[in-house]
């Protein structure tokens, strides 16, 4: 957020210790025989964008995941192997190349070429396209030049097209796990169709995506409802096992949860707060889990004046009973988290936050008192996502160990919050979960804490943290990676632009009509596993 980034959705898993095989995983749900001519449905929250360079959200990375055929994907040790890719290497880890699978084609019949990937990546990197996921392309030679309200460039000097299935792509220097990233929702290829001249997007193309994946568009968005794909039978991968998905697009979990239970749904792909005790029973073996690599936390608006003192952050913090939530709002479903990567990648130290993660409320009281705090705290979030019961719970832990008055004020959709915390609009605190783009502590930190990050809505700033980053970047292998990594972790312990909370776990469930549904790491449901039951 694909993307496995931003997530709408609070994650409700039940107690699966991360990297073990899921629980119920790939549940049947029936005998009955596959369907291969049937569509799926499948619970989203409203996409806020689906141009593969502006998706940030775990919602449109899922519908992009049908449209489009990765690079990379990973194995079960979150390894990187070729998939769009015939192969990628590079003998310096500073130019790579990279060599396509000849028979692609785009849904509009275009062949896929190297051309593709340069000119969706261009567009992706240029600054005035506002894309959201630009960011994801700083490591390509040439980036800066394309940076500012008038770049210098319009195109990287990094990228090269060898022939028609094969380009370079130099860095401006070395990055051992460039190959992982490729997996991500920006590095996708984009038609010829999508330009209505060079580096501009044909208006209408986000309505109506042109892709080289399993699926093609049926129609066109169906804003607040639905977007619907059918089987691309040219497609040269693994062919799907349905005829097509109905991405149904819900305000709400419940309603979403109540559709499964009568088979208006097929799958939802999270169980909300207040159905959790009674999943097992109403679902029965339907009800699945697996392993996730979400990270839930709280934001702080660095940027306004009551929140840039990083003692009023750590006071919050400390008033903050994690572990109480965690067992009376989630059941014991998540793992409190100290730390700000998740334990599925390596590099993860158990209790980095520090004094900051620890509950004292009396300490907290007194750190906020003497820090100036707010006497009012507001914590938004999308009212889309099952958010409202922990969110109520944390704001009557603020209320009681720090003396404030708080307030929960949701936005109607995880789209419409983003668009204001990244517009930089009074929200107070906001909630937010990440999961991984890539496998590698990098992307818990670059995205999010780094001055230029993608998903950095904090406004949070250091030189040194970025230092730290790029040295472990730019480090010969993954040991010395993870240092530099861990050591600007600890810069966030001192600065804390964001509260960690929770990590969460996939905790899902289907209809009586589909089986082999299964989720990944990355909050997707396997497009190409999953089949419908006559």
């Amino acid at each position: 957020m694909r993307v496995r980034r931003l997530a709408a959705w609070t994650a409700l898993p039940l107690a699966v210790t991360l990297g073990l095989v899921a629980c119920g995983s790939g549940g049947d749900g029936g005998s009955g025989e596959s369907d291969p001519n049937a569509a799926v449905r499948i619970e989203i929250a409203e996409p806020q964008h689906l141009v593969p360079t502006n998706t940030n959200e775990t919602s449109g990375s899922q519908v992009l995941a049908a449209l489009f055929s990765p690079l990379v994907d990973y194995d079960e040790a979150h390894k990187p192997y070729e998939v769009a890719a015939e192969s990628i290497t590079s003998e310096d880890n500073t130019t790579w190349t990279i060599k396509l699978k000849d028979g692609y084609t785009f849904h509009n019949g275009e062949q896929v070429t190297a051309d593709n990937y340069i000119d969706a990546w261009n567009y992706g990197a240029y600054a005035p396209n506002g894309q959201n996921s630009s960011y994801f392309f700083e490591k390509i030679a040439g980036y800066d030049d394309l940076q500012g309200e008038s770049p210098k460039a319009e195109t990287l000097g990094g990228l090269k097209e060898v022939d028609d299935l094969t380009f370079t792509v130099t860095l401006s220097q070395p990055y051992s796990e460039f190959k992982s990233m490729l997996g991500y929702t920006a590095f996708y290829p984009l038609p010829e169709a999508a330009f209505s001249a060079p580096g501009e997007l044909a208006e209408g193309f986000e309505q109506a995506p042109i892709g080289q994946g399993p699926f093609k568009m049926k129609g066109t968005w169906q804003h607040d409802a639905k977007v619907e794909v059918e089987r691309y039978d040219a497609f040269p991968g693994e062919q799907p096992k349905v005829a097509g998905v109905e991405f149904r697009i819900y305000q709400q979990l419940t309603a979403a949860y109540a559709d499964v239970l009568s088979d208006n749904l097929d799958v939802i792909k999270t169980i909300p707060t207040e159905n959790l005790s009674t999943a097992g029973t109403d679902l029965g073996d339907r009800f699945l889990q697996s392993p996730a690599s979400s990270l839930h936390f709280l934001a702080f608006p660095t940027f306004q004046e009551e929140f840039s003192n990083p003692d009023v952050r750590k006071a919050i913090s400390m008033a903050i009973d994690r572990d109480e939530i965690t067992r009376s709002i989630f059941k014991d479903s998540q793992q409190p988290a100290r730390a700000f990567v998740s334990p599925a990648v390596a590099g993860y130290r158990e209790n980095t936050v520090g004094a900051a993660g620890e509950f004292d409320p009396a300490k907290a009281k007194s750190l906020y008192q003497a820090a100036g705090g707010p006497s009012k705290i507001t914590l938004s979030y999308n009212g889309d996502g099952g958010h409202k019961d922990w969110i109520d719970a944390t704001c009557n832990q603020l209320k009681a160990n720090l003396g404030v008055d708080c307030v929960g004020s949701a936005e109607p959709k995880f789209a419409d919050l983003l668009t204001k915390v990244k517009a930089k609009q009074p929200v107070g605190l906001f909630r937010m979960g990440w999961i991984m783009d890539y496998p590698s502590m990098e992307n818990y930190l670059g995205p999010l804490y780094s001055t230029n990050g993608s998903s950095n809505y904090y406004g949070y700033s250091n030189p040194d943290f970025d230092r730290l980053l790029a040295e472990g970047a730019s480090a010969p292998s993954e040991e010395e990676a993870i240092k530099k990594y861990q050591e600007a972790e600890d810069l966030l312990a001192e600065d804390l632009p964001v509260v960690p909370l929770r990590f969460g776990q996939n905790n899902f469930g289907h209809s009586t009509k589909v089986k082999n549904v299964e989720m990944d790491l990355f909050d997707r449901v396997n497009l190409t596993k999953i089949e419908a039951i006559r």
